[in-house]
Formats: structure tokens, C-alpha cells, sequence
């Protein structure tokens, strides 16, 4: 069977290029694997059938011959687990990807997300010193980060899928100035997201949106 990945047919101006089905077409063009893009408009994405497969609706849902999945980070560790374009051989290798997936999922993107969200709402009366401590909180964590890239071209010496989540999660601060405070993580979010596979996943994912645009 051939891999199958569930992606929108059409998002608005703002959600193109960024949407999660993104990262598996990089992870798949990475290890050099045929796959087909099955398309969802937003009425499929809530029907029984399509919440069988994911429960909440959203993008990206995955199927080959063994699993049905859904979820970014599980489906890349999925992948990793077949791969050794996307992650070590040895157990110790797969362990720390497998950490630094996690990482960026739970000790960075929280904090960007939030930090995107409160920009995009300059008008909206926030508590007193949220923004402060929202953007602190961001710095500390990206200073965290910057500083184990540091003399590092990726996060464990080599290109991985955790690279893929990191990397995607960089990109969406790049709107808002945040991350180029940090010179070492610009260099790295260019680094993974100039790699020819990902060039082509953006590309294939813009074309989709391209063609169904709504007249």
C-alpha cells in the first residue's frame, strides 16, 4: 500500500505553507518515499468517516500498510523508526530524536503559540505584564536552545526528524522578529529549511492551495 497522507485542499492566505501536513511530505521526501496527498475540504473533515481516521479533524492524518495515524510528532517518530535518513541507527541515537521531537513539541512550541497568538491581537486587553512575561518566558526558552546549537549544525550532530519539528516550529516566529534575536537559531531554521526536501514539500503544498483557490 501506498503511504497516504491526509492534507486541506484549501486554508487561508495566512495558514499556507504552515499547515502540518507540511512536515510529513519533508520527513517522506527526506527518506526518498513515493506517497499520495489525499485531500480534505473542511465538510469531510467532519464527517464519521474522516473522524475515524482523525479524531479531532485536523490535518495531518496518516495510513500505509501497517498503521493508521494521526498527529505530526507521532507519525515522524513512526517514520524514524524506518529510516535512517530521518533518525541514528543505534538505540541511543533514536532515544535523544525521539527526545528532541517531544522537546519541540512541549518545551518550545507552547511558548511561541502563545506568543503568535498575543501578537496577532494587538487590541485585545491582555492582563497586566502577560506580554512581559509571555515574551520572557519565550526568550528563556529559546536562549536554551540556541545555546545547545551553539558550534552545532543540527540538534544531535546530523539532520533528524526532530529537526523537521524544530525547524517548522522556528519558522512560524519568523512574522514576529522574535527568534532573530538569536542569530544561532536563524542560521539553523535556514540550514534545515533550505534542504531540498523541504523546498519540495513547500512547493507541493502551495501548488495544492494554489489550484483549489475559491473564485
Amino acid at each position: 500500500m501506498t503511504i497516504q497522507v491526509a492534507a486541506f485542499r484549501w486554508v487561508p492566505p495566512f495558514a499556507q505553507g504552515f499547515v502540518r501536513d507540511l512536515r510529513i511530505r519533508w520527513a517522506l521526501e527526506e527518506a526518498g518515499w513515493p506517497y499520495e496527498i489525499e485531500l480534505i475540504d473542511f465538510e469531510r473533515a467532519k464527517s464519521a468517516d474522516y473522524r475515524g481516521w482523525q479524531p479531532f479533524g485536523q490535518v495531518p492524518a496518516y495510513r500505509d500498510s501497517h498503521v493508521e495515524m494521526f498527529e505530526s510528532g507521532a507519525i515522524l517518530l513512526h517514520l524514524a523508526e524506518r529510516s535512517d535518513a530521518l533518525a541514528p541507527t543505534d538505540a541511543a541515537g533514536r532515544a535523544r530524536t525521539t527526545t528532541w521531537v517531544i522537546a519541540a513539541l512541549n518545551s518550545i512550541e507552547p511558548f511561541t503559540q502563545r506568543f503568535i497568538e498575543m501578537d496577532n491581537a494587538p487590541g485585545t486587553a491582555w492582563p497586566e505584564d502577560y506580554r512581559a512575561r509571555t515574551e520572557g518566558l519565550l526568550e528563556s526558552r529559546l536562549g536554551g536552545l540556541s545555546a545547545w546549537l551553539e558550534g552545532k549544525g543540527y540538534l544531535e550532530g546530523r539532520f533528524t526528524v526532530a529537526d523537521i519539528v524544530m525547524s517548522t516550529v522556528l519558522r512560524e516566529m519568523e512574522a514576529h522578529g522574535l527568534a532573530a534575536r538569536f542569530p544561532v537559531l536563524e542560521d539553523y531554521r535556514a540550514r534545515c529549511t533550505g534542504r531540498p526536501a523541504f523546498q519540495r514539500s513547500l512547493e507541493a503544498q502551495l501548488a495544492t492551495f494554489r489550484e483549489n483557490e475559491p473564485a
